[in-house]
């Protein structure tokens, strides 16, 4: 294994991503670890929790590298007494995934709209509307801020909203954006202000290939009643990102959601399918799959991708269960 920095890793990220995973910023999040071969194009990059590797996004490589670098991160593995597990995998991953042994299974869908067909225009919209001029009817201010000089009052309004999920909710991550570090130059912040304080953010990250621009990634909100805080501040988003021609907006990936029969691939667990369903259902104390699905759907999303959960074996539950541990959801 060769040596790798998170600044290699976003070369990796930036330069083989494609049109595909407009999650990939997240590979170079604090914490993670990377994977690379000697005098070889691209990287891997993944947690390590209880007897497995968590395989975030497949090989970032050119097709030439993409299946050594993943047959040499099963090897890399298995001499260490563990299994990969590989989350978020996009539908051409998950296919090269199959043809080398691993069960496939769709595990999510992430979202994303078409900048120049989007309008708030409309009746589909009229609650929408509402929502957000009241947030500004109450004072909300919205504007781009630089992180350094909002970076203090961000940490206090998470552990503001933390507080409010309960004593049991932690912050999340490796599945989920972050601020600060070497890489906050990558990313853009949207703020939300009533009388000078904060009120809400939303941090955004690149995604790169054909269907390039930002995704929607980190927010935060006060908790209250006053409604529109994270519309306005996306809103606000949106006008800037139009009137600079960028092409797509992401809103990232909702595990157990989208999920369609049809879109399974040739030796698909149907038990583990089984499971996502019943997760769906009734797994908000997991994720909350149906509250994040409400918010994207409020903006009319024109693109649905499903995402992938790869096990090198048979289906385990056991594994799927440590893809949360690593994010901290459990």
């Amino acid at each position: 294994m060769a040596e790798i920095t998170a600044t290699r890793m976003y070369d990796a990220v930036r330069d083989f991503t494609g049109a595909q995973n407009p999650s990939a910023f997240l590979a170079v999040n604090s914490g993670n670890l990377y994977f690379s071969l000697p005098d070889t194009e691209g990287a891997i990059a993944y947690r390590q929790t209880g007897k497995y590797l968590v395989q975030f996004g497949g090989p970032f490589a050119p097709t030439e590298s993409y299946d050594a670098l993943l047959t040499a991160f099963r090897e890399f593995a298995t001499e260490q007494g563990r299994s990969v597990v590989s989350i978020q995998l996009q539908q051409a991953d998950a296919v090269r995934y199959v043809e080398t042994g691993f069960t496939v299974n769709q595990v999510g869908a992430s979202y994303a709209i078409e900048l120049s067909r989007f309008s708030l225009a409309g009746t589909r919209f009229m609650r929408l509307r509402n929502k957000i001029a009241r947030a500004h009817k109450a004072g909300l201010v919205v504007f781009e801020a630089d992180y350094a000089d909002w970076a203090e009052q961000m940490r206090a309004l998470d552990a503001i909203w933390l507080r409010g999920k309960g004593e049991e909710v932690h912050q999340l991550e490796f599945l989920v954006g972050e601020y600060g570090g070497e890489m906050q130059g990558h990313r853009r912040l949207f703020i939300g202000t009533i009388d000078g304080e904060l009120a809400g953010y939303i941090s955004y990250s690149p995604v790169f290939g054909a269907r390039a621009g930002w995704m929607h990634d980190l927010s935060r909100r006060i908790p209250g009643k006053l409604p529109g805080i994270m519309e306005a501040i996306n809103k606000a988003a949106i006008d800037a990102f139009g009137d600079e021609g960028i092409a797509w907006l992401h809103f990232g990936f909702t595990p157990f959601t989208g999920l369609d029969a049809d879109r399974e691939l040739p030796g698909h667990s149907t038990a583990f399918s089984e499971l996502t369903g019943l997760l769906w259902e009734y797994g908000e104390a997991v994720y909350p799959a149906k509250t994040q699905l409400a918010y994207k759907e409020k903006w009319a999303q024109h693109l649905v991708l499903p995402e992938y959960v790869a096990f090198d074996g048979p289906a385990d539950v056991a594994a799927f269960v440590h893809v949360f541990r690593a994010c901290g959801a459990l």
